[in-house]
């Protein structure tokens, strides 16, 4: 028992965590962001930018991945070599750190770097939501392309690419030349995966299978059904490589997940695009900014 007049730090202890488990929204450089709590887990936070969901972490259980396309990139880094051997990873963009709190938690003693333009941002996640001080990770405050043009040939086993600026992808992520320098990056073995949205006639989506394949002879695409019928706008993670992908595996798991997904590669991927032109940094766009509706439940 606190002694009279005392201050009861058990009672602050509990206060501090109510308080902290309160929505809260600051200014960041892209925009507004916000944390939402998950009332179904206790360690579970939601980041949005400007009204768009970003990405969902779980402080308690860094290996539990809530969005889809967060899942199917867990899937990637489970697959990319064999269970718990350390990696060499490269993220562009950050939001919540959440794939590099997942490799951390799966695969230990992996080296990662995060490169997120936002400064601001990276500010509130590494306070608000902080990462394991055990976890090798370094978070560098510069553009995407600037960042990947400082690592060395052949650094990494994976680059994974999730970079939205209004919830839309920048142009110049998005071309043949970028992809040329992500390629310049991995290792022989290692594979590039992408975050990419979409919505009808998919157009965006055709266009980067298409330029992918003119830099990495070996694709995959994973979607919901819906979403490869142009039904509705949603995320697609698209894995390319030099060498051949696990796909037999990717598409067991990505099939199994709690929202089932579907992959598409070799020829039925190719035929997709198409004939889409390849997007080259002269004509990039940024990627299509999603209908209202898509976050209207949020």
């Amino acid at each position: 028992m606190a002694r009279r007049g005392a201050p009861d730090k058990g009672r602050k202890e509990r206060t501090r965590g109510r308080e902290e488990r309160e929505p809260f929204a600051a200014p960041v450089d892209s925009g507004r962001a916000e944390l939402l709590p998950d009332r179904e887990r206790p360690d579970g936070w939601t980041l949005l930018l400007d009204g768009a969901p970003q990405s969902h972490v779980d402080l308690g259980d860094p290996a539990h991945l809530s969005f889809a396309y967060q899942r199917r990139l867990g899937h990637v880094v489970d697959l990319v070599a064999p269970p718990l051997q350390p990696l060499h990873v490269l993220h562009l963009g950050g939001g919540a750190f959440t794939l590099a709190r997942y490799t951390a938690a799966t695969r230990p003693r992996s080296t990662q770097q995060i490169v997120e333009i936002d400064a601001a941002l990276v500010r509130l996640v590494r306070e608000r939501l902080p990462l394991d001080p055990q976890a090798r990770v370094r978070v560098r405050s510069v553009d995407a392309r600037e960042g990947l043009a400082k690592l060395p040939d052949g650094w990494a086993d994976l680059v994974v690419a999730d970079v939205f600026s209004g919830a839309r992808t920048p142009a110049h992520l998005t071309s043949a030349e970028f992809l040329t320098d992500v390629r310049r990056v991995l290792k022989p073995s290692g594979q590039y995966a992408a975050n990419l949205a979409d919505g009808p006639p998919l157009a965006h989506l055709r266009g980067q299978i298409a330029t992918a394949a003119a830099v990495f002879p070996e694709l995959a695409l994973a979607a919901d059904p819906v979403v490869w019928r142009g039904r509705r706008f949603g995320n697609a993670v698209l894995l390319a490589s030099a060498l051949p992908l696990p796909v037999a595996e990717f598409t067991r798991r990505v099939a199994s997940d709690p929202h089932p997904g579907r992959v598409e590669h070799g020829r039925a991927l190719r035929d997709f695009t198409g004939g889409a032109a390849v997007v080259t940094d002269a004509a990039a766009k940024p990627s299509p900014a999603p209908p209202p509706s898509v976050f209207k439940d949020l």
